[in-house]
């Protein structure tokens, strides 16, 4: 993990949704560093996914997530979604 780093996120978005989609980026985060719940990470998902609905925004944000973090958003939602177990923690 590279330290100090900020996530991307749009300064018009409401508190609200600021805390929607960094609750995801640290649930992403989480999945590579120590494991994750995947019903958390779903939900969360679900979150992030009220906040930036449409897919060219999403890959435009998980770009620059990946870019900061060296983490892809992409990669644990899909490892969410093939995986039938409770926790899962990404391979590097």
């Amino acid at each position: 993990m590279k330290p100090n780093y900020e996530y991307p996120l749009d300064l018009d978005w409401s508190q609200a949704d600021m805390v929607k989609v960094t609750t995801f980026y640290q649930l992403v985060e989480d999945a590579y560093e120590k494991g994750v719940n995947r019903a958390n990470l779903q939900a969360a998902y679900q979150g992030f996914k009220q906040v930036v609905p449409t897919k060219g925004e999403e890959r435009q944000l998980g770009r620059a997530f990946e870019a900061v973090s060296g983490y892809s958003f992409y990669r644990v939602v899909k490892q969410a979604q093939a995986t039938t177990a409770n926790r899962f923690k990404m391979k590097e």
